[in-house]
């Protein structure tokens, strides 16, 4: 088996091995632990919510909760990951920083990874395949670091946002940045707002954008004609903000839009066309009718 620590991009079509691998029973670097943890953390805090509930804290959870994922739909995924649309850095970084508190990387890490997905979609190097199984595109790939550099290699599609001395920032101080909201949360309201609020929210979070990954290759519809198995689920639309019209997205990925129906519900996308009405987004990114037409599947 080759080395999973080897960076090597010169072959972009080489077979990565299909044995199973061990998911506890392997070497974990410090970056699986500290990740690892940070997630089973949020749920050890979500049990606990029904023992420290506050209806306020809860409601505080919720409003996190949608917060947290819009900024990383709206930042993370759409601005940074696809240039979908652009911004002026004043309001582009602040969104940025917000998509930190949903615990799910820093920027460089998560739109490396997003970038990889639809580079190597559904294949052998795919950072989270459905084919090595629902819970690996799930969650359990999020803490295997060096199967991801040995199946993808290094981190040279995000240059972009690395020259950038923001993103750099961000990565370096990703821990104190996160540790300082959470302390402030607790000082603010106590383990009520820890456990009902972050525990809570950070959860329902976690899972709904993980279903994106998992669920979102597995079951729903098919408009379009893409070489994956991406799907459309649309009862996810609504907790997911509109990234569950996945096969839409995987079809026209540059697209600000991934609702393309009007009934087709996208929060995210709302939010973009708000901003290009108001000016602050701009080079807004739609198909056209020719690409809608070259990839609709037969009727």
């Amino acid at each position: 088996m080759c080395d999973p620590t080897r960076d090597d991009d010169s072959s972009k079509s080489r077979a990565v091995t299909k044995e199973k691998r061990p998911y506890v029973y392997r070497y974990w670097s410090w970056a699986d632990i500290t990740k690892a943890l940070t997630v089973v953390t949020v749920h050890l805090l979500c049990l606990l919510a029904p023992f420290n509930y506050k209806w306020e804290a809860l409601r505080f959870g919720l409003v996190l909760y949608l917060l947290n994922l819009i900024s990383i739909t709206f930042s993370y995924h759409r601005n940074l990951s696809h240039r979908s649309f652009k911004l002026p850095k004043w309001l582009e970084y602040p969104f940025a920083y917000s998509a930190l508190m949903a615990l799910q990387g820093d920027p460089l890490d998560w739109v490396s990874i997003h970038r990889f997905h639809h580079q190597f979609t559904d294949s052998d190097r795919d950072p989270h395949s459905p084919i090595e199984g629902f819970w690996f595109s799930h969650v359990w790939w999020i803490w295997d670091t060096r199967y991801i550099k040995y199946k993808c290699g290094g981190r040279n599609n995000v240059m972009d946002l690395k020259k950038q001395w923001f993103y750099r920032f961000l990565r370096k101080t990703i821990g104190l940045q996160v540790l300082m909201f959470w302390t402030v949360l607790y000082f603010y309201g106590g383990l009520p707002y820890l456990t009902c609020g972050g525990g809570v929210g950070g959860v329902i979070g976690y899972h709904v954008t993980w279903l994106v990954n998992s669920a979102c290759h597995i079951w729903g519809s098919r408009s379009w004609n893409t070489k994956d198995t991406s799907r459309n689920v649309w009862w996810l639309s609504l907790f997911t903000m509109g990234e569950s019209w996945h096969n839409n997205h995987h079809a026209f990925e540059s697209s600000a839009r991934q609702g393309l129906e009007w009934w087709q519900i996208d929060i995210t996308w709302y939010l973009i066309r708000l901003f290009e009405v108001l000016g602050l987004a701009t080079d807004v990114k739609l198909p056209s009718e020719f690409q809608k037409q070259k990839l609709a599947l037969a009727g």
